[in-house]
């Protein structure tokens, strides 16, 4: 894509005659981060998936040529989430009809086809707005990063959970400032039935496993007196974070351009 044409990645950076030209003469696909604000331990601030969804999806942007909307940082949560300290929820509708009213005001701007990457475990607001956008006749995918961990096996030494391994290393790649290694401490949660049951995060399913949002598996957190961290993030390096977060980066924007390739500039899938 041609990056020389704009001044930067980000939707809000850019005035608006230059960011209409850009969606209908250059690309149209545009990117919404998803993040939270939650607790992530003593190690790792409250914006961790925030800033995960924002530093990644900039990377794919620039090489990919999309544009990345701005991320309206808080986020949906499942129900074990709520009533901890550090951590603000969104409602499930609250949330729906945000993702749902950024994807139509984009939309006006002549962007066509929207990707809604999110870096928290909120695919029951997300699912819901890719559907009802879809009736209204958006073209709209929705992905979390952590699915692309079952590529990285090789990288990490344990599932993907919440403030671990995986989720330190991305983080001291992108917002090293943020992070300090002298106060992680390994963690765990209470599951409510044996854990042979539920798909870890970014983990290849077995038989008869349920997805991790399926079901109300975990004991709500609020009654952990716990450090807030499932997994044991003293195994991050910056160097495992780099390379999950390139390979992210890669996969999407191979997505992205078969999507242009196959939908150019100016025509939207049909789904109404």
């Amino acid at each position: 894509m041609a990056e020389q044409k704009r001044s930067s990645v980000w939707y809000h950076e850019i005035c608006a005659p230059d960011l209409v030209d850009y969606a209908t003469n250059v690309c149209d696909l545009a990117i919404l981060p998803l993040g939270a604000i939650e607790q992530h331990g003593p190690h790792t601030p409250c914006a961790v998936d925030a800033f995960n969804a924002i530093g990644m999806t900039e990377l794919i942007a620039k090489k990919s040529g999309a544009t990345v909307l701005p991320c309206p940082m808080y986020g949906s949560h499942p129900y074990h989430h709520w009533g901890v300290k550090g951590t603000i929820p969104l409602r499930f509708e609250t949330h729906i009809a945000l993702v749902e009213d950024i994807v139509r005001g984009a939309s006006v701007a002549g962007f066509n086809k929207f990707i809604l990457f999110s870096a928290h475990g909120q695919v029951s607001s997300t699912i819901v707005a890719v559907h009802k956008l879809g009736i209204d006749g958006h073209f709209v995918l929705s992905m979390h990063w952590y699915d692309f961990l079952r590529d990285n096996q090789d990288v990490l030494e344990d599932p993907m959970w919440h403030a671990d391994e995986a989720e330190t290393s991305v983080g001291l790649y992108l917002y090293p400032e943020f992070v300090d290694m002298s106060r992680a401490e390994a963690g765990s949660s209470t599951p409510l039935i044996h854990p042979k049951w539920k798909i870890a995060p970014g983990m290849m399913p077995k038989p008869g496993q349920m997805y991790h949002f399926e079901g109300t598996f975990a004991k709500p957190e609020k009654l952990e007196h716990s450090n807030g961290v499932v997994g044991d993030p003293t195994k991050a390096t910056r160097e495992k974070g780099e390379i999950i977060v390139t390979r992210v980066v890669d996969h999407v924007s191979m997505l992205i351009g078969e999507i242009m390739e196959q939908y150019p500039v100016g025509v939207r899938p049909r789904t109404a």
